[in-house]
């Protein structure tokens, strides 16, 4: 019996999902993963050699490689609140979810490093989740508050980061390949740590190292389709109209070295009583708490990331809400006392709050009307973080460094 499992019986149950979801997010640590790829890279000359890391676990990305040799040039660009520590290396801030001129001026960095490269040198990219919008390079005839207003328009209406990625990559210079274009004829490496469920490379950070997921078509398809068509600027339209042919993506070698189906399979060693959530769970986060509600008794591994279509003006995120509906479906349907539920992003920052995602339980509504706050009221306008923080129930972490979409652990009686 494992720790978790002594933990579950002796009936402790938040400190004991906590501790699987702990076990979830450490098993995507980001120097382990590049640690155990790079035997396998042929790094070259480090004369010749170029290290990019992007994304929020680019500071721990970068810091095995740059531990084993120096190379020409390295540059790190991550969100502003990850700590970074003393790396030798270049360190740019950039603005998530919605992009922002100081990623702007980082994505152009990017780029001029890599229009620089000649064909005996090497470009080492390590990607992470939350790079694609952290590097917004608006191609010719777009600008970045074009780029703002696709990104607030998609994020609001719900849309999946597929959906948003096959648009956002027809609006790139670094998107969809278009680093790989700039790059070449260097070679091009790249160790992608994956917060995409399904780990479909193209999709991680928009794929700046392969072919696009769509075209033209297909992105004026998905803003239609998510009602964003009227909502984007005119010179966007216009864009994806035109319907360039940018030319072939120059073969790279890209690779997966850490992925959230690895976290939740971590998470079933450190709970052998636990049962994985397959598929994992996603869509918007109403269909997805009554696929979890529907769920028989036992103790539920849980991976995914699910979206949240913002109706209302208050402040929370996609984990938070699941957690708040779920607590709602619990006391509608009149679970036994005892079950408890986990939900949280495992970047450790769930939208644009200070908390990872919630902890609920019976007591989490009572605490919550008992601070004088009315929950589906909360619900309806979006409101998810203050009605958890006035129960005192919010999961709240430091920035993890790493990111793998989201976890949550569900124990049903």
């Amino acid at each position: 019996m494992s720790p978790v499992d002594k933990i579950l019986k002796a009936g402790c149950m938040k400190p004991k999902l906590r501790a699987i979801w702990d076990a979830g997010v450490a098993a995507a640590d980001p120097v382990g993963a590049v640690e155990r790829a790079l035997p396998s890279v042929d790094l070259g000359d480090p004369s010749k050699l170029t290290v990019v890391a992007v994304g929020k676990a680019a500071p721990n990305m970068i810091a095995p490689v740059l531990a084993q040799l120096t190379p020409r040039k390295a540059l790190v660009v991550t969100h502003r609140e990850n700590q970074v520590g003393d790396i030798k290396a270049d360190v740019m801030r950039a603005g998530h979810p919605v992009p922002d001129p100081e990623g702007e001026a980082a994505a152009n960095a990017i780029c001029d490093l890599a229009e620089a490269m000649g064909r005996d040198e090497h470009l080492l990219i390590l990607i992470s989740g939350g790079a694609s919008a952290m590097l917004p390079a608006p191609r010719k005839g777009i600008t970045l508050q074009d780029k703002i207003r696709v990104t607030e328009a998609l994020l609001a209406s719900g849309a999946p980061i597929e959906v948003m990625n096959i648009v956002r990559q027809q609006l790139s210079r670094i998107k969809g390949g278009g680093l790989a274009r700039l790059a070449s004829p260097a070679k091009v490496t790249a160790l992608v740590l994956s917060d995409v469920i399904g780990d479909d490379l193209r999709a991680v950070a928009s794929g700046p190292t392969l072919p696009p997921l769509g075209t033209p078509k297909d992105a004026i398809e998905a803003l239609r389709s998510y009602f964003c068509w009227g909502k984007v600027g005119q010179d966007v339209r216009n864009l994806l109209h035109e319907n360039q042919d940018l030319g072939p993506v120059p073969k790279t070698d890209t690779r997966i070295i850490s992925s959230n189906s690895k976290s939740v399979e971590v998470m079933a060693e450190a709970a052998k009583e636990g049962k994985i959530l397959n598929p994992p769970l996603l869509g918007d986060v109403t269909d997805a708490s009554e696929r979890l509600a529907a769920l028989p008794s036992g103790l539920w591994l849980i991976g995914g990331e699910c979206t949240v279509q913002i109706k209302g003006k208050g402040k929370g995120g996609r984990n938070q809400e699941l957690a708040l509906r779920m607590a709602l479906i619990a006391e509608r349907e009149g679970w036994p006392a005892g079950w408890t539920y986990l939900q949280g992003g495992s970047d450790g920052r769930d939208g644009p709050t200070d908390a990872a995602g919630a902890i609920v339980n019976s007591q989490t509504l009572k605490k919550m009307r008992a601070a004088g706050v009315d929950p589906v009221a909360a619900l309806k306008d979006n409101d998810s973080y203050h009605a958890l923080k006035a129960a005192g129930d919010l999961l709240v972490t430091e920035a993890t460094g790493t990111n793998v979409a989201d976890l949550g652990v569900l124990y049903k009686p």
